[in-house]
């Protein structure tokens, strides 16, 4: 399994812990909550959805409304499919939340894991958030090294767009400051500072998804 496929796996189980959905509403959800999956398409949901369905992590349903299905009969389209999370299934999330790798910290796999932070515990939270501040930090000495290095043999505008990269590792680095301290203190998660719109921008992390908080004790309120 590729480290992306594997990505879009982990994020589709973690939306249908929340609730049953049909292909179309998982592509939405991942397309508008989660924006790290905006380039994916049906063409990679599907295969997913099967493969977790083989694996005994998923059921197929056909779609709750009796209407829809008679209306699709009719016109020769088939019926809407809805995907559940089996037992098998949440505990195989349960798992995947619980790691706390080396790849857990990169770019699109930080994204998703911090989508999904409201259903994880306080220990996880701090281990990833702590391990993402270090992989950044590391990325920012080299990225100053290689701007003293080359600084001289460089244009303006090339110039500019190390500063630009590096100024936006930094504010993340700022952010990732703020939640850890947020974590270690019980402070909500709503107040703590949100990052900037880093679309595009090295380092870039969207924002928490609505509709999931953390309470002080660390357990989560779906």
């Amino acid at each position: 399994m590729s480290r992306r496929s594997g990505i879009l796996e982990f994020a589709v189980l973690g939306l249908l812990r929340e609730s049953p959905m049909h292909g179309y509403e998982l592509r939405k959800r991942l397309n508008t909550s989660l924006g790290v999956f905006r380039a994916f398409s049906y063409g990679s949901l599907y295969p997913c959805l099967k493969t977790l369905v083989a694996g005994g992590y998923l059921i197929e349903e056909p779609g709750s409304a009796p209407e829809d299905a008679r209306a699709a009969s009719l016109a020769g389209r088939r019926a809407k499919i809805v995907y559940r999370l089996t037992a098998d299934g949440k505990e195989h999330f349960e798992e995947l939340l619980a790691h706390t790798g080396p790849d857990a910290w990169e770019d699109e796999h930080f994204a998703a894991r911090f989508a999904f932070f409201g259903q994880t515990s306080r220990d996880v939270r701090m281990r990833v958030l702590e391990g993402r501040r270090s992989r950044l930090e590391e990325r920012l000495e080299k990225m100053r090294a290689s701007l003293a290095r080359t600084r001289e043999r460089l244009d303006d505008y090339t110039l500019e767009l190390q500063r630009h990269g590096m100024e936006s590792v930094e504010r993340e680095v700022r952010w990732l400051n703020e939640l850890i301290e947020s974590e270690r203190t019980g402070r909500d998660m709503r107040k703590a500072a949100a990052p900037q719109d880093t679309s595009g921008e090295t380092g870039g992390t969207p924002r928490n998804r609505g509709g999931s908080r953390t309470d002080p004790s660390g357990d989560t309120a779906n």
